[in-house]
């Protein structure tokens, strides 16, 4: 009888568990992470900062360039903790319920509101603001038709919309004159780009994945 094989019998004829088995076992062992943790701080902040930020649009007859700069600088905030919450509850086992539903909330709610304020302001035509949010709203759709057979990983191509939107509806709060003027609209340009060419791709994988999930359930039955 070989090493491998004593090994075997002596536990009954299991193998002995491997690292990664290991690993997952000591990992369902830690406990769950509460509601109070720093990435649902961030993200409680995120949604906390909508109403502020749609009062200091509209202050001063929502052209002062003084209280746009103040609603600039709470969209700032705002997108800087989108990028940090989702990564440090990912990478400190912060995950949670309330976390899944709030963040993608939280991101739509304080791209919607920069973009429907603009809008009624007439900084921006109606049109972008209904292209953007029919490409948002119907990818969240989307996920819930495919949910049961997979979910599609974020792409760079949609990081950077995520970016080129931050950037152009940043520039576009702010009150800008002369060649900054300008270089806002083609960065808006980009944006809008960028969020139907992405849109697009995502309506591609949906479908791929919901073919190949039926397909894999016809085969099974």
């Amino acid at each position: 009888m070989t090493g491998t094989s004593a090994v075997s019998a002596a536990d009954g004829g299991r193998r002995p568990p491997s690292g990664a088995e290991t690993i997952a076992a000591e990992a369902s062992l830690l406990p769950q992470a509460g509601l109070w943790n720093i990435a649902n701080i961030l993200t409680m902040v995120r949604l906390a900062l909508v109403p502020g930020f749609a009062v200091l649009m509209f202050v001063g007859g929502g052209d002062d360039p003084v209280w746009r700069s103040l609603a600039w600088s709470a969209f700032a905030i705002a997108m800087i903790t989108d990028l940090f919450d989702g990564e440090l509850a990912r990478r400190y086992g912060l995950v949670t319920d309330f976390g899944k539903i709030a963040d993608p909330i939280a991101d739509k709610a304080i791209m919607g509101t920069a973009l429907v304020c603009l809008s009624l302001l007439g900084d921006l035509p109606w049109w972008v603001t209904l292209v953007i949010l029919a490409r948002e709203f119907g990818v969240t759709l989307i996920r819930f038709w495919v949910i049961r057979f997979g979910v599609i990983p974020a792409s760079r191509g949609g990081k950077a919309k995520t970016l080129a939107q931050g950037v152009a509806v940043g520039m576009y709060i702010l009150v800008l004159t002369g060649p900054l003027a300008t270089l806002r609209w083609w960065a808006m340009a980009a944006a809008v780009v960028l969020t139907v060419a992405t849109g697009l791709d995502y309506v591609r994988q949906a479908v791929r994945l919901r073919r190949a999930g039926l397909a894999r359930e016809r085969t099974g039955a």
